[in-house]
Protein backbone atom coordinates (compact mmCIF):
# COMPACT_ATOMS: atom_id res chain seq x y z
CA UNK A 1 0.00 0.00 0.00
CA UNK A 2 2.66 2.31 1.25
CA UNK A 3 4.43 1.69 -2.63
CA UNK A 4 1.11 1.92 -4.69
CA UNK A 5 0.88 5.37 -2.18
CA UNK A 6 4.52 6.22 -3.45
CA UNK A 7 3.99 6.19 -7.18
CA UNK A 8 0.82 7.73 -7.28
CA UNK A 9 2.43 10.73 -5.81
CA UNK A 10 5.62 10.45 -8.25
CA UNK A 11 2.69 10.28 -11.38
CA UNK A 12 1.05 13.67 -10.23
CA UNK A 13 4.71 15.47 -9.53
CA UNK A 14 5.55 14.43 -13.16
CA UNK A 15 2.02 15.46 -15.18
CA UNK A 16 2.65 18.87 -12.86
CA UNK A 17 6.02 19.03 -14.24
CA UNK A 18 4.83 18.44 -17.89
CA UNK A 19 2.51 21.11 -17.48
CA UNK A 20 4.93 23.81 -16.37
CA UNK A 21 7.46 22.45 -19.08
CA UNK A 22 4.90 22.71 -21.70
CA UNK A 23 3.54 26.40 -21.52
CA UNK A 24 7.43 27.34 -22.76
CA UNK A 25 7.75 25.73 -25.63
CA UNK A 26 8.92 28.00 -28.76
CA UNK A 27 5.62 27.89 -30.61
CA UNK A 28 3.28 28.93 -27.98
CA UNK A 29 5.57 31.87 -27.31
CA UNK A 30 6.19 33.54 -30.45
CA UNK A 31 2.24 33.13 -31.41
CA UNK A 32 1.07 36.75 -31.65
CA UNK A 33 -2.03 37.20 -29.62
CA UNK A 34 -4.82 39.79 -30.29
CA UNK A 35 -3.27 43.53 -29.61
CA UNK A 36 -4.12 45.36 -26.51
CA UNK A 37 -4.40 49.25 -27.45
CA UNK A 38 -5.69 50.49 -24.30
CA UNK A 39 -1.95 50.08 -22.72
CA UNK A 40 0.42 53.04 -24.00
CA UNK A 41 3.54 51.55 -22.41
CA UNK A 42 7.14 51.83 -22.92
CA UNK A 43 8.58 48.96 -24.25
CA UNK A 44 11.64 47.42 -22.00
CA UNK A 45 13.16 45.41 -25.34
CA UNK A 46 13.21 48.43 -27.58
CA UNK A 47 16.78 50.05 -28.52
CA UNK A 48 15.22 53.31 -26.82
CA UNK A 49 13.66 51.60 -24.22
CA UNK A 50 12.70 55.11 -22.66
CA UNK A 51 10.77 56.65 -25.67
CA UNK A 52 9.93 53.92 -27.91
CA UNK A 53 5.86 52.71 -27.91
CA UNK A 54 5.13 49.17 -27.39
CA UNK A 55 2.65 47.61 -28.55
CA UNK A 56 0.80 46.30 -25.53
CA UNK A 57 1.07 44.20 -22.20
CA UNK A 58 -0.59 41.15 -24.41
CA UNK A 59 2.95 41.14 -26.28
CA UNK A 60 5.15 41.15 -23.51
CA UNK A 61 6.59 37.91 -24.25
CA UNK A 62 6.63 37.79 -28.05
CA UNK A 63 8.37 41.66 -27.82
CA UNK A 64 11.68 39.88 -26.18
CA UNK A 65 11.78 37.94 -29.78
CA UNK A 66 11.03 41.09 -31.91
CA UNK A 67 12.85 44.03 -32.25
CA UNK A 68 10.36 47.18 -32.35
CA UNK A 69 13.00 49.94 -32.77
CA UNK A 70 11.17 50.09 -36.82
CA UNK A 71 8.26 51.38 -36.35
CA UNK A 72 6.98 50.11 -39.18
CA UNK A 73 7.17 46.50 -37.70
CA UNK A 74 5.57 47.95 -34.40
CA UNK A 75 2.61 49.10 -36.93
CA UNK A 76 2.04 45.41 -38.95
CA UNK A 77 1.85 43.61 -36.08
CA UNK A 78 -0.86 46.09 -34.81
CA UNK A 79 -3.18 45.68 -38.18
CA UNK A 80 -6.55 45.26 -37.08
CA UNK A 81 -9.09 45.42 -39.96
CA UNK A 82 -10.08 42.51 -42.16
CA UNK A 83 -7.85 43.46 -45.41
CA UNK A 84 -10.82 41.43 -47.93
CA UNK A 85 -8.01 40.03 -50.28
CA UNK A 86 -10.84 38.05 -52.09
CA UNK A 87 -12.24 41.47 -53.10
CA UNK A 88 -11.07 42.52 -57.04
CA UNK A 89 -10.26 45.95 -56.13
CA UNK A 90 -8.13 44.72 -53.48
CA UNK A 91 -6.11 42.92 -54.87
CA UNK A 92 -6.13 45.92 -57.80
CA UNK A 93 -4.86 48.23 -55.31
CA UNK A 94 -2.70 46.23 -53.89
CA UNK A 95 -0.93 45.08 -57.19
CA UNK A 96 -0.37 48.88 -58.26
CA UNK A 97 1.16 49.43 -54.66
CA UNK A 98 3.38 46.04 -54.92
CA UNK A 99 4.64 47.82 -58.36
CA UNK A 100 6.02 51.58 -57.38
CA UNK A 101 8.30 50.99 -54.87
CA UNK A 102 9.24 54.41 -55.55
CA UNK A 103 6.24 55.27 -54.61
CA UNK A 104 6.24 53.62 -51.28
CA UNK A 105 9.87 54.78 -50.84
CA UNK A 106 8.51 58.65 -51.06
CA UNK A 107 5.42 58.40 -48.60
CA UNK A 108 7.10 56.51 -46.19
CA UNK A 109 10.11 59.44 -46.08
CA UNK A 110 7.17 61.93 -45.76
CA UNK A 111 5.58 59.85 -43.26
CA UNK A 112 9.03 59.91 -41.06
CA UNK A 113 8.13 62.71 -39.02
CA UNK A 114 4.53 62.19 -38.12
CA UNK A 115 4.25 58.38 -37.85
CA UNK A 116 5.25 58.11 -34.40
CA UNK A 117 3.11 60.98 -33.29
CA UNK A 118 -0.07 59.15 -35.34
CA UNK A 119 0.69 55.94 -33.49
CA UNK A 120 0.82 57.36 -30.10
CA UNK A 121 -2.55 59.16 -30.64
CA UNK A 122 -4.48 56.07 -31.61
CA UNK A 123 -2.83 53.99 -29.10
CA UNK A 124 -4.61 56.34 -26.27
CA UNK A 125 -7.79 56.50 -28.33
CA UNK A 126 -7.57 52.44 -28.52
CA UNK A 127 -8.27 53.10 -32.55
CA UNK A 128 -7.26 50.69 -35.06
CA UNK A 129 -3.72 51.66 -36.14
CA UNK A 130 -5.05 51.11 -39.73
CA UNK A 131 -5.91 54.28 -39.59
CA UNK A 132 -1.99 55.52 -39.81
CA UNK A 133 -1.52 54.62 -42.97
CA UNK A 134 -4.97 56.69 -43.95
CA UNK A 135 -2.95 60.01 -44.67
CA UNK A 136 -1.04 57.65 -47.52
CA UNK A 137 -4.56 57.52 -49.32
CA UNK A 138 -5.49 60.55 -48.15
CA UNK A 139 -2.13 62.93 -49.53
CA UNK A 140 0.74 60.39 -49.51
CA UNK A 141 1.60 61.69 -45.90
CA UNK A 142 2.28 65.22 -48.36
CA UNK A 143 1.66 68.27 -45.72
CA UNK A 144 1.23 70.72 -48.60
CA UNK A 145 -1.32 68.76 -50.16
CA UNK A 146 -4.60 70.44 -51.90
CA UNK A 147 -6.73 69.16 -54.37
CA UNK A 148 -9.37 70.57 -56.38
CA UNK A 149 -12.13 70.31 -53.82
CA UNK A 150 -9.83 72.51 -51.63
CA UNK A 151 -8.84 69.64 -49.33
CA UNK A 152 -5.78 70.44 -47.44
CA UNK A 153 -3.19 68.70 -45.17
CA UNK A 154 -2.05 65.09 -44.38
CA UNK A 155 -6.01 64.23 -42.98
CA UNK A 156 -7.43 66.29 -46.49
CA UNK A 157 -9.86 68.36 -44.32
CA UNK A 158 -11.94 70.60 -46.64
CA UNK A 159 -12.42 74.44 -45.30
CA UNK A 160 -15.87 73.64 -43.62
CA UNK A 161 -15.34 70.31 -41.55
CA UNK A 162 -11.72 71.68 -40.94
CA UNK A 163 -13.69 74.86 -38.97
CA UNK A 164 -16.74 72.20 -37.82
CA UNK A 165 -13.56 70.48 -36.00
CA UNK A 166 -11.75 73.49 -34.43
CA UNK A 167 -9.36 73.89 -37.52
CA UNK A 168 -8.54 78.18 -37.61
CA UNK A 169 -7.82 79.11 -41.26
CA UNK A 170 -7.10 82.68 -41.64
CA UNK A 171 -4.33 84.28 -43.79
CA UNK A 172 -1.32 83.69 -41.78
CA UNK A 173 -2.33 79.90 -40.20
CA UNK A 174 -4.10 77.13 -41.71
CA UNK A 175 -5.27 74.56 -38.74
CA UNK A 176 -5.66 72.03 -41.50
CA UNK A 177 -2.13 71.41 -42.18
CA UNK A 178 -0.89 71.44 -38.53
CA UNK A 179 0.57 68.16 -37.71
CA UNK A 180 -0.38 68.33 -34.36
CA UNK A 181 -4.31 70.17 -34.54
CA UNK A 182 -5.45 67.91 -37.53
CA UNK A 183 -3.89 64.76 -36.22
CA UNK A 184 -6.59 65.66 -33.36
CA UNK A 185 -9.60 66.47 -35.66
CA UNK A 186 -9.28 64.14 -38.10
CA UNK A 187 -9.29 61.05 -34.81
CA UNK A 188 -12.06 62.96 -33.51
CA UNK A 189 -14.36 63.13 -36.88
CA UNK A 190 -13.31 59.53 -37.47
CA UNK A 191 -14.16 58.50 -34.07
CA UNK A 192 -17.75 60.38 -34.47
CA UNK A 193 -18.36 58.74 -37.60
CA UNK A 194 -17.38 54.77 -36.11
CA UNK A 195 -20.28 55.76 -32.85
CA UNK A 196 -22.61 57.03 -35.30
CA UNK A 197 -22.28 53.84 -37.84
CA UNK A 198 -22.56 51.98 -34.94
CA UNK A 199 -19.12 50.95 -34.23
CA UNK A 200 -18.98 49.72 -38.53
CA UNK A 201 -14.84 50.91 -39.26
CA UNK A 202 -15.31 50.62 -43.47
CA UNK A 203 -18.67 52.92 -42.92
CA UNK A 204 -16.86 55.60 -41.03
CA UNK A 205 -13.84 55.73 -43.57
CA UNK A 206 -16.48 55.46 -46.36
CA UNK A 207 -18.06 58.57 -44.73
CA UNK A 208 -15.00 60.03 -43.77
CA UNK A 209 -14.47 60.57 -47.73
CA UNK A 210 -18.12 60.99 -49.36
CA UNK A 211 -19.66 62.54 -46.07
CA UNK A 212 -22.22 60.42 -43.27
CA UNK A 213 -24.97 61.79 -45.30
CA UNK A 214 -23.97 59.90 -48.72
CA UNK A 215 -23.29 56.74 -46.55
CA UNK A 216 -25.93 56.96 -44.53
CA UNK A 217 -28.65 57.61 -47.79
CA UNK A 218 -27.23 54.18 -49.32
CA UNK A 219 -28.01 52.12 -46.25
CA UNK A 220 -31.43 53.60 -46.45
CA UNK A 221 -31.76 52.56 -49.87
CA UNK A 222 -30.46 49.03 -49.26
CA UNK A 223 -32.24 48.28 -45.82
CA UNK A 224 -35.66 49.51 -48.31
CA UNK A 225 -34.81 46.92 -50.78
CA UNK A 226 -33.39 44.54 -48.46
CA UNK A 227 -30.34 44.05 -49.28
CA UNK A 228 -27.54 43.80 -47.41
CA UNK A 229 -25.68 47.09 -46.24
CA UNK A 230 -22.38 45.79 -45.73
CA UNK A 231 -19.75 48.34 -46.92
CA UNK A 232 -19.28 46.26 -50.27
CA UNK A 233 -23.29 46.14 -51.12
CA UNK A 234 -23.44 50.10 -50.94
CA UNK A 235 -24.04 52.10 -54.00
CA UNK A 236 -21.14 55.17 -52.73
CA UNK A 237 -19.38 57.48 -55.41
CA UNK A 238 -16.77 55.82 -57.57
CA UNK A 239 -13.81 57.56 -55.33
CA UNK A 240 -15.05 55.85 -52.14
CA UNK A 241 -15.63 52.37 -53.73
CA UNK A 242 -12.00 52.94 -54.13
CA UNK A 243 -10.84 54.58 -51.07
CA UNK A 244 -11.34 51.53 -48.47
CA UNK A 245 -10.16 49.00 -51.07
CA UNK A 246 -6.55 51.71 -51.33
CA UNK A 247 -6.44 51.29 -47.06
CA UNK A 248 -6.48 47.80 -46.86
CA UNK A 249 -4.58 47.09 -49.78
CA UNK A 250 -1.81 49.94 -48.29
CA UNK A 251 -1.96 47.45 -45.14
CA UNK A 252 -1.92 44.43 -47.39
CA UNK A 253 1.36 45.84 -48.56
CA UNK A 254 2.70 46.83 -45.24
CA UNK A 255 1.85 43.45 -43.68
CA UNK A 256 3.54 40.93 -45.91
CA UNK A 257 6.24 43.70 -47.59
CA UNK A 258 8.82 40.62 -48.32
CA UNK A 259 5.52 38.38 -50.38
CA UNK A 260 5.09 41.96 -52.14
CA UNK A 261 9.08 42.90 -52.34
CA UNK A 262 8.44 45.83 -51.19
CA UNK A 263 10.58 47.77 -48.63
CA UNK A 264 9.37 50.49 -46.00
CA UNK A 265 12.21 52.97 -45.37
CA UNK A 266 13.15 52.50 -41.17
CA UNK A 267 11.60 55.08 -39.44
CA UNK A 268 12.70 55.15 -35.43
CA UNK A 269 10.09 54.44 -32.65
CA UNK A 270 10.90 57.32 -30.84
CA UNK A 271 9.61 60.49 -30.80
CA UNK A 272 10.36 62.81 -33.62
CA UNK A 273 9.06 66.15 -32.53
CA UNK A 274 8.57 68.06 -29.52
CA UNK A 275 6.10 71.06 -28.93
CA UNK A 276 7.81 74.70 -28.13
CA UNK A 277 4.99 77.07 -26.64
CA UNK A 278 6.92 80.52 -27.67
CA UNK A 279 4.18 82.41 -26.43
CA UNK A 280 3.96 85.27 -28.96
CA UNK A 281 4.52 85.63 -32.59
CA UNK A 282 7.76 84.56 -34.65
CA UNK A 283 9.79 85.35 -37.61
CA UNK A 284 10.32 82.07 -39.01
CA UNK A 285 13.68 82.67 -39.80
CA UNK A 286 14.13 83.72 -36.68
CA UNK A 287 13.21 79.60 -35.76
CA UNK A 288 15.32 78.74 -37.97
CA UNK A 289 18.55 80.04 -37.25
CA UNK A 290 17.61 79.62 -33.57
CA UNK A 291 16.71 75.85 -33.90
CA UNK A 292 19.32 75.18 -36.62
CA UNK A 293 17.12 73.92 -38.94
CA UNK A 294 16.97 74.51 -42.39
CA UNK A 295 13.80 76.78 -43.59
CA UNK A 296 12.03 73.51 -45.59
CA UNK A 297 12.36 71.78 -42.10
CA UNK A 298 10.92 74.53 -40.34
CA UNK A 299 7.68 74.08 -42.53
CA UNK A 300 8.01 70.62 -42.93
CA UNK A 301 7.35 70.46 -39.06
CA UNK A 302 5.28 73.37 -39.16
CA UNK A 303 3.18 73.21 -42.18
CA UNK A 304 0.39 74.91 -41.03
CA UNK A 305 1.83 78.44 -41.06
CA UNK A 306 1.06 80.25 -44.48
CA UNK A 307 3.82 83.14 -44.07
CA UNK A 308 7.18 84.40 -43.07
CA UNK A 309 5.96 84.16 -39.60
CA UNK A 310 3.47 82.21 -37.01
CA UNK A 311 0.18 83.99 -36.67
CA UNK A 312 -0.37 87.09 -34.43
CA UNK A 313 -3.53 85.33 -32.75
CA UNK A 314 -1.78 82.04 -32.17
CA UNK A 315 -1.24 79.01 -32.16
CA UNK A 316 2.21 80.04 -30.40
CA UNK A 317 3.72 76.55 -30.78
CA UNK A 318 6.68 75.44 -32.79
CA UNK A 319 7.31 72.17 -33.51
CA UNK A 320 11.60 71.45 -33.77
CA UNK A 321 13.04 68.26 -33.52
CA UNK A 322 13.44 66.20 -30.39
CA UNK A 323 17.58 66.76 -29.98
CA UNK A 324 17.45 70.29 -30.67
CA UNK A 325 14.40 71.25 -27.81
CA UNK A 326 15.94 71.90 -25.02
CA UNK A 327 18.83 74.22 -27.24
CA UNK A 328 16.11 75.78 -28.63
CA UNK A 329 14.08 76.62 -25.78
CA UNK A 330 17.18 77.90 -23.83
CA UNK A 331 17.88 80.15 -26.59
CA UNK A 332 14.29 81.55 -27.36
CA UNK A 333 13.40 81.94 -23.84
CA UNK A 334 16.46 84.59 -24.06
CA UNK A 335 15.02 86.84 -26.71
CA UNK A 336 12.14 89.63 -25.96
CA UNK A 337 8.90 89.12 -27.32
CA UNK A 338 9.13 92.35 -29.02
CA UNK A 339 12.57 91.45 -30.78
CA UNK A 340 11.14 88.37 -32.62
CA UNK A 341 9.16 90.58 -35.28
CA UNK A 342 10.68 93.13 -37.19
CA UNK A 343 8.53 96.28 -36.75
CA UNK A 344 8.57 99.41 -39.48
CA UNK A 345 6.40 102.66 -39.12
CA UNK A 346 4.62 103.33 -42.18
CA UNK A 347 3.17 107.37 -42.38
CA UNK A 348 -0.08 106.99 -44.02
CA UNK A 349 -0.86 109.01 -46.90
CA UNK A 350 -3.80 110.62 -48.40
CA UNK A 351 -5.97 108.34 -50.25
CA UNK A 352 -4.55 104.93 -48.64
CA UNK A 353 -6.75 102.02 -46.86
CA UNK A 354 -5.78 99.07 -44.29
CA UNK A 355 -6.08 96.91 -47.87
CA UNK A 356 -3.25 98.80 -49.60
CA UNK A 357 -0.47 99.12 -47.06
CA UNK A 358 -1.05 95.49 -45.90
CA UNK A 359 -0.56 94.18 -49.65
CA UNK A 360 2.63 96.84 -50.13
CA UNK A 361 4.03 95.02 -46.67
CA UNK A 362 3.24 91.09 -47.50
CA UNK A 363 0.81 91.12 -44.68
CA UNK A 364 -2.99 90.89 -44.27
CA UNK A 365 -5.64 93.48 -42.49
CA UNK A 366 -6.65 91.38 -39.46
CA UNK A 367 -2.98 91.53 -38.31
CA UNK A 368 -2.45 95.68 -38.99
CA UNK A 369 -5.47 96.05 -36.65
CA UNK A 370 -4.46 93.40 -33.89
CA UNK A 371 -0.81 95.47 -33.74
CA UNK A 372 -2.11 98.81 -33.67
CA UNK A 373 -5.40 98.01 -32.08
CA UNK A 374 -7.76 99.51 -34.30
CA UNK A 375 -11.52 98.46 -34.15
CA UNK A 376 -12.45 99.06 -37.78
CA UNK A 377 -10.74 99.66 -41.34
CA UNK A 378 -10.76 103.54 -40.64
CA UNK A 379 -7.59 105.13 -41.15
CA UNK A 380 -6.07 108.72 -40.96
CA UNK A 381 -3.63 110.54 -43.29
CA UNK A 382 -0.90 111.73 -40.87
CA UNK A 383 -1.07 109.10 -38.26
CA UNK A 384 1.63 106.32 -38.36
CA UNK A 385 1.08 102.45 -38.08
CA UNK A 386 3.26 99.79 -36.74
CA UNK A 387 4.03 97.05 -39.64
CA UNK A 388 5.35 93.48 -38.79
CA UNK A 389 7.58 93.04 -42.03
CA UNK A 390 9.80 89.60 -42.75
CA UNK A 391 13.49 89.52 -41.71
CA UNK A 392 14.66 87.86 -44.73
CA UNK A 393 13.81 88.58 -48.58
CA UNK A 394 10.33 86.43 -49.89
CA UNK A 395 12.43 83.87 -51.29
CA UNK A 396 13.96 82.98 -48.36
CA UNK A 397 10.93 81.55 -46.94
CA UNK A 398 11.22 78.46 -48.99
CA UNK A 399 7.65 76.60 -48.33
CA UNK A 400 5.69 79.28 -47.08
CA UNK A 401 2.08 79.72 -49.00
CA UNK A 402 3.58 82.10 -51.83
CA UNK A 403 6.69 80.04 -52.36
CA UNK A 404 4.94 76.76 -52.43
CA UNK A 405 2.23 77.84 -55.12
CA UNK A 406 5.10 78.22 -58.09
CA UNK A 407 7.67 76.07 -56.68
CA UNK A 408 8.83 74.16 -59.30
CA UNK A 409 7.58 76.46 -62.19
CA UNK A 410 9.39 78.39 -64.68
CA UNK A 411 6.90 81.12 -66.40
CA UNK A 412 6.13 81.63 -69.77
CA UNK A 413 5.70 84.82 -71.71
CA UNK A 414 2.15 85.86 -70.73
CA UNK A 415 3.01 85.68 -67.11
CA UNK A 416 0.44 83.19 -66.35
CA UNK A 417 1.18 79.65 -68.12
CA UNK A 418 3.79 77.92 -66.44
CA UNK A 419 5.77 74.71 -67.21
CA UNK A 420 6.84 72.37 -64.46
CA UNK A 421 9.62 69.64 -65.30
CA UNK A 422 9.01 66.32 -64.27
CA UNK A 423 11.14 64.74 -61.69
CA UNK A 424 12.50 60.83 -60.93
CA UNK A 425 9.62 59.31 -59.06
CA UNK A 426 6.49 62.21 -60.08
CA UNK A 427 3.26 60.86 -61.02
CA UNK A 428 0.30 63.23 -62.21
CA UNK A 429 -1.61 62.53 -58.40
CA UNK A 430 1.23 64.05 -56.81
CA UNK A 431 2.13 67.09 -59.30
CA UNK A 432 -1.84 67.86 -58.87
CA UNK A 433 -2.27 67.75 -55.56
CA UNK A 434 0.85 70.38 -55.13
CA UNK A 435 -0.57 72.70 -57.24
CA UNK A 436 -4.13 72.20 -56.15
CA UNK A 437 -5.22 70.94 -59.99
CA UNK A 438 -7.01 68.02 -61.19
CA UNK A 439 -5.22 64.70 -62.86
CA UNK A 440 -8.40 65.78 -65.51
CA UNK A 441 -7.02 69.25 -65.92
CA UNK A 442 -3.38 68.50 -66.27
CA UNK A 443 -3.86 65.75 -68.87
CA UNK A 444 -6.40 68.06 -70.42
CA UNK A 445 -3.87 70.94 -70.72
CA UNK A 446 -1.04 68.27 -72.05
CA UNK A 447 -2.97 66.24 -74.07
CA UNK A 448 -1.76 63.07 -72.23
CA UNK A 449 -3.71 59.83 -71.06
CA UNK A 450 -4.24 59.46 -67.23
CA UNK A 451 -2.76 56.05 -68.10
CA UNK A 452 0.65 57.45 -69.46
CA UNK A 453 3.89 56.96 -67.94
CA UNK A 454 5.34 60.60 -67.46
CA UNK A 455 9.08 60.69 -68.52
CA UNK A 456 12.28 62.56 -66.73
CA UNK A 457 12.31 65.47 -68.12
CA UNK A 458 9.01 65.94 -69.79
CA UNK A 459 7.21 69.67 -69.75
CA UNK A 460 4.21 69.48 -68.40
CA UNK A 461 1.98 73.28 -68.97
CA UNK A 462 0.37 74.19 -65.72
CA UNK A 463 -1.81 76.91 -65.26
CA UNK A 464 -1.84 79.02 -61.69
CA UNK A 465 -5.18 80.97 -60.41
CA UNK A 466 -5.30 84.37 -59.67
CA UNK A 467 -3.36 85.62 -56.30
CA UNK A 468 -6.01 85.89 -53.12
CA UNK A 469 -5.90 88.67 -50.73
CA UNK A 470 -5.19 88.15 -47.13
CA UNK A 471 -9.02 87.73 -46.62
CA UNK A 472 -8.63 84.95 -49.15
CA UNK A 473 -10.53 86.96 -51.96
CA UNK A 474 -9.60 87.08 -55.53
CA UNK A 475 -7.70 89.90 -56.57
CA UNK A 476 -8.93 92.29 -58.90
CA UNK A 477 -7.92 95.36 -60.22
CA UNK A 478 -10.74 97.16 -59.75
CA UNK A 479 -14.21 96.44 -58.20
CA UNK A 480 -17.33 96.85 -59.25
CA UNK A 481 -21.32 95.84 -59.13
CA UNK A 482 -21.77 91.61 -57.93
CA UNK A 483 -21.28 89.58 -61.21
CA UNK A 484 -22.11 85.60 -60.92
CA UNK A 485 -19.31 83.77 -62.49
CA UNK A 486 -20.69 80.81 -64.02
CA UNK A 487 -18.22 78.33 -63.36
CA UNK A 488 -19.52 74.92 -63.86
CA UNK A 489 -18.73 71.56 -62.95
CA UNK A 490 -19.86 68.28 -65.20
CA UNK A 491 -21.66 65.66 -63.28
CA UNK A 492 -19.15 62.55 -62.64
CA UNK A 493 -21.00 58.81 -62.66
CA UNK A 494 -21.98 58.32 -58.48
CA UNK A 495 -22.17 62.15 -57.75
CA UNK A 496 -25.02 63.80 -55.83
CA UNK A 497 -25.85 67.40 -54.61
CA UNK A 498 -24.14 66.97 -51.44
CA UNK A 499 -21.16 65.45 -52.88
CA UNK A 500 -20.91 68.25 -55.31
CA UNK A 501 -21.62 70.87 -52.52
CA UNK A 502 -19.19 69.31 -50.23
CA UNK A 503 -16.28 69.27 -53.05
CA UNK A 504 -16.54 72.88 -53.46
CA UNK A 505 -17.42 74.27 -49.71
CA UNK A 506 -21.17 75.39 -51.29
CA UNK A 507 -24.39 74.65 -49.61
CA UNK A 508 -26.67 72.00 -51.41
CA UNK A 509 -29.90 74.57 -51.04
CA UNK A 510 -27.09 77.34 -53.17
CA UNK A 511 -26.45 74.63 -55.75
CA UNK A 512 -30.44 74.06 -56.15
CA UNK A 513 -31.26 77.50 -56.58
CA UNK A 514 -28.41 78.30 -59.14
CA UNK A 515 -29.37 75.72 -61.18
CA UNK A 516 -33.30 76.07 -60.91
CA UNK A 517 -32.91 72.44 -59.86
CA UNK A 518 -35.51 69.85 -57.78
CA UNK A 519 -34.11 68.25 -54.95
CA UNK A 520 -36.03 64.89 -55.61
CA UNK A 521 -34.91 64.86 -58.92
CA UNK A 522 -31.91 62.32 -60.30
CA UNK A 523 -28.45 63.69 -61.63
CA UNK A 524 -27.53 63.07 -64.54
CA UNK A 525 -23.49 62.13 -65.56
CA UNK A 526 -22.52 64.51 -68.30
CA UNK A 527 -25.24 67.52 -66.70
CA UNK A 528 -23.21 70.98 -66.34
CA UNK A 529 -24.03 72.83 -63.12
CA UNK A 530 -23.32 76.70 -62.27
CA UNK A 531 -21.15 75.79 -58.90
CA UNK A 532 -19.34 79.48 -58.40
CA UNK A 533 -21.09 81.73 -56.07
CA UNK A 534 -21.36 85.62 -56.51
CA UNK A 535 -18.20 87.44 -56.37
CA UNK A 536 -17.18 90.66 -57.04
CA UNK A 537 -16.19 91.00 -60.48
CA UNK A 538 -13.90 93.81 -62.51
Amino acid sequence: MHMIRKAIICFVLLVISGCNFSSTRPEQVEATPTVNHQQLALSSQLSEPAQGIDVGNDLNKVAKQKDYSDIWLLLKDGLELDRHLDRSSVQQKTAWFARNQEYITRVAERAEPYLFHIITKLKERNMPLDIALLPIVESAYQPFAYSPARASGIWQFIPGTGKHYGLKQNWWYDGRRDIVAATDAALDYLENLHKRFNGNWFHALAAYNSGEGNVERAIRKNKAKGKKTDFWSLRLPRETRNYVPSLLAIAEVLKNSDKHKIKFKTIANKPYFESVDIGSQIDLSTVSKLSGLTMDEVYTLNPGFNRWATAPNGPHRILVPVNTAENFKQQINAIPKSERITWKKHVIRSGESLGVIANRYLTSISALKEVNRLRSNRIRAGHTLLIPTAKESKKYYTLSADSRKFKGLKTTGDGKRYIYSVKRGDNLWDIGRHYGISVSQLTRWNGISKKGVLRLGQKLTVWVKDEENEDGSIIKTAAKKPTLNANSYVVQDGDSLWLIARKFDIHVKDLLKWNNLNKRKHLQPGQSLIVQQTVTGA
